[in-house]
C-alpha cells in the first residue's frame, strides 16, 4: 500500500492552517481576477485546481494513488444584458471543456425569449452531469452519471427560465473538441421550480435526448459501424478500472437517454436524486440494450449555510463564518448494466462525505466509498478513502 507523501500532506496542512487566520484578517474572497474595459465588458480569469489522494482496501485491481485530478484554466468575457463567453481547458486531461458564446435574446430582439448559446458545452441530460466539476458535492459523480452522461458536444442550445419553471433545448451536430464522438444529438430538459429562493428550493425535472452516432473509416479504408459502450468507475477518479462494463456494442442506430431529477433545499438541509436510463437501438437484427441507474443523497451544513441554487443548478456553499462552512453528506447509488445477452454487471455504492469550504476559493473534501459489484460471476467489493484539496476562482 502506498502512503500519502509527507511533503504533500505538510503543504496541505500549512495551507489550511495559514489561510484560516487570513480569512479573519482580510477579505480573501476578493481576488484580483477581473478587469472591466471602458465599454463595460468584464474580463475574468476562470480556474479550478484539484489534488486527490485515495487509499484502497479489499481490491486486487484498483491501486492506491495520489496526483492532480484537474488543472482547469480559462477566461470569461461578459457584457451585462447582452452576451457572455467562456474558453476553458483542462491541462491535466489535456481536453477542452466549455468553449462558447451566449447571447441574451432581449439584446437581439428587444424582447426576452431566453438565451442562445453557440459552441462547445455540456448536454442537459443528467443533473450531476451538468453541475460544474468545481461544484461537485462529492469527490466523484455517482455511478449512473459516469456511465450514461454524454458530456460535451458542439452545437447550439436555447435556455428559458421563469420563476416557476425552466426549459433547455439543444441540437448538437459536431464531434467533441478532441475530435471524437461524431454524430448528432437532440436533447431537452425541463424543470418545475415552484419554490426558488435563497435557502428554500424545490426542483423537479425531466430530460431526454436522442443521439445518432456516425460510423468511422480507418486509414485502410475499412468502415466501422457506430458503437456504444456503457461502463462506470466505482466513484473514484484516479483509476481506469471499471468494475462493471457492457463491452462494445456494435451496429448502433441510436442511443436514447432519459432522466428524472429532484432537489429539495430547506436551510442547511437538502436532498438530491435522479434516475437515468440509456437505450441503445441496434441494426442488423441485433437486440436492443437498456442500462439504468439512480442515486439519492442527503446533505446537512453544520454551520447553517444553504447550498446555492441558480438557473437550474447548484454551486459551492459560500461560508459566512471566519472558519468556513462544514457539510456532511451521504449518498447511495446503483447501476444495472445487465440486459439480455449483454452481462455488463451490477453495482451499488454507499458514500459518506464531508466538505470544508474554508473560503469562497478553497475547499477540502473527504469521501469513504463502500462499493459492491458483480460482473460475469465475479464479485468485487472495494473500500476507498478519498481526500481532495481544491482551489477555484
Amino acid at each position: 500500500m502506498k502512503t500519502f507523501p509527507s511533503k504533500t500532506l505538510s503543504a496541505v496542512m500549512l495551507c489550511t492552517l495559514g489561510l484560516a487566520p487570513a480569512a479573519r484578517a482580510a477579505d480573501v474572497n476578493n481576488w484580483p481576477i477581473k478587469y472591466t474595459t471602458g465599454d463595460g465588458t468584464e474580463w475574468a480569469l476562470y480556474g479550478n485546481y484539484q489534488y486527490d489522494w485515495m487509499d484502497v482496501r479489499h481490491s486486487d485491481t484498483i491501486e492506491d494513488s495520489h496526483t492532480n485530478r484537474r488543472k482547469e484554466f480559462g477566461f470569461t468575457a461578459k457584457k451585462k444584458g447582452e452576451w457572455d463567453a467562456l474558453v476553458y481547458f483542462d491541462f491535466q486531461s489535456r481536453q477542452w471543456l466549455d468553449v462558447y458564446w451566449r447571447m441574451e435574446t432581449k439584446w437581439l430582439f428587444g424582447q426576452d425569449y431566453g438565451k442562445l448559446r453557440f459552441g462547445y458545452s455540456k448536454l442537459p441530460v443528467g443533473f450531476e452531469g451538468v453541475t460544474s466539476a468545481r461544484n461537485d458535492s462529492f469527490v466523484e459523480i455517482a455511478l449512473p452519471l459516469q456511465a450514461i452522461y454524454e458530456t460535451r458536444r458542439t452545437g447550439v442550445d436555447w435556455a428559458y427560465e421563469r420563476p416557476t419553471y425552466l426549459v433547455n433545448v439543444g441540437y448538437y451536430f459536431g464531434e467533441d473538441l478532441q475530435g471524437d464522438n461524431d454524430g448528432t444529438t437532440v436533447a431537452a430538459r425541463a424543470a418545475w421550480t415552484p419554490l426558488k429562493q435563497e435557502g428554500e428550493v424545490v426542483h423537479l425535472g425531466l430530460s431526454a435526448s436522442i443521439e445518432n452516432p456516425d460510423g468511422t473509416t480507418d486509414g485502410r479504408g475499412v468502415y466501422h459501424s457506430p458503437s456504444a459502450r456503457w461502463r462506470s468507475r466505482p466513484e473514484v477518479g484516479l483509476t481506469t478500472v471499471r468494475l462493471i462494463d457492457s463491452g462494445s456494442l456494435t451496429h448502433v442506430d441510436s442511443n436514447r437517454r432519459l432522466g428524472f431529477e429532484g432537489l429539495w433545499i430547506h436551510g442547511p438541509l437538502s436532498f438530491q436524486g435522479e434516475y437515468l436510463q440509456a437505450q441503445t437501438k441496434r441494426t442488423d437484427g441485433l437486440a436492443d440494450y437498456t442500462a439504468d441507474g439512480y442515486y439519492v443523497f442527503g446533505s446537512y451544513v453544520l454551520t447553517g449555510e444553504s447550498r446555492p441554487y441558480t438557473a437550474g443548478n447548484v454551486a459551492n456553499i459560500k461560508p459566512r463564518g471566519p472558519w468556513g462552512a462544514v457539510e456532511l453528506l451521504l449518498r447511495y447509488s446503483a447501476l444495472d448494466l445487465d440486459d439480455g445477452k449483454v452481462r455488463g454487471g451490477r453495482e451499488h455504492d454507499l458514500t459518506f462525505g464531508a466538505n470544508w469550504y474554508l473560503t469562497q476559493h478553497f475547499k477540502f473534501q473527504a469521501n469513504y466509498v463502500k462499493a459492491h459489484s458483480t460482473h460475469l460471476g465475479k464479485r468485487q467489493d472495494p473500500d476507498v478513502f478519498e481526500l481532495r484539496a481544491q482551489v477555484y476562482f
